[in-house]
């Protein structure tokens, strides 16, 4: 590779590199193809490839035979989160529930002020397709439903921190966060009322850019459901 190659592909390093780390590239997302990445920035397969390598040598990036490249999630290795088992611990649900508005509101806070057009329009259809769903689901499609929800508005936040911490926190503690909707279905036997107007509204402030809004309804969604657990209780 000559030096010129060499320097194109340092570029495309950082240029990559900073897609990542501001959430353009969520952790767990294919960066586009080889063949791609070559024709949108005219430079020679050789030179795409040196620039993934080096994004590898950096630990952001893991390249699979057949399977692409994929952003890591960089927190996962730093991360020793409780052991399993806790999903039906009452007090434990309280703290999952807790942990989740401060991160929600954060995440719809960023996602106000930073998500793209075409975000905002797949975080709609979405909200849609969960309103259509609702009233045949599961307790658990309900569950996962609620988080998918959830995660695509961390995602748009394109903070890569509130993204990586998301992804784990709903993967690690998803039986506890469905053994509260649980809790409250056996309790009381309807889904929690408020919910469905709660998803709207936290939908139309990200809608209107009203980031303060938007942190204020998504902590108070998660405090709601956090009451309608101590109450069954």
């Amino acid at each position: 590779m000559t030096k010129q190659d060499s320097n194109l592909s340092s570029k495309l390093s950082n240029k990559l590199q900073q897609k990542i780390t501001f959430g353009d590239f969520c952790p767990g997302q294919k960066l586009p193809s080889q063949r791609v990445l070559s024709q949108e920035y005219s430079l020679s397969r050789e030179t795409v490839r040196e620039a993934i390598h080096d994004l590898e040598l950096k630990g952001l990036v893991e390249t699979y035979h057949g399977g692409g490249t994929l952003c890591r999630n960089l927190l996962e290795s730093h991360f020793e989160m409780p052991p399993e088992g806790l999903g039906e611990n009452f007090e434990f649900q309280v703290q999952v529930m807790e942990m989740r508005a401060a991160l929600e509101g954060e995440a719809a806070y960023y996602a106000a002020l930073r998500a793209t057009d075409e975000q905002l329009e797949k975080i709609g259809q979405e909200y849609r397709a969960m309103q259509e769903r609702s009233s045949v689901n599961t307790t658990l499609a309900k569950a996962k439903a609620d988080l998918r929800f959830h995660m695509m508005i961390a995602e748009a936040s394109h903070n890569l921190l509130v993204i990586s911490f998301s992804q784990l926190f709903y993967n690690r503690f998803f039986n506890a966060i469905y053994g509260v909707l649980d809790r409250t279905l056996k309790k009381f036997g309807r889904y929690p009322d408020g919910i469905r107007a709660q998803h709207a509204q936290i939908y139309q402030a990200l809608l209107n850019r009203e980031a303060t809004l938007a942190r204020k309804l998504a902590a108070e969604h998660i405090d709601y459901t956090r009451k309608q657990l101590e109450d069954s209780e």
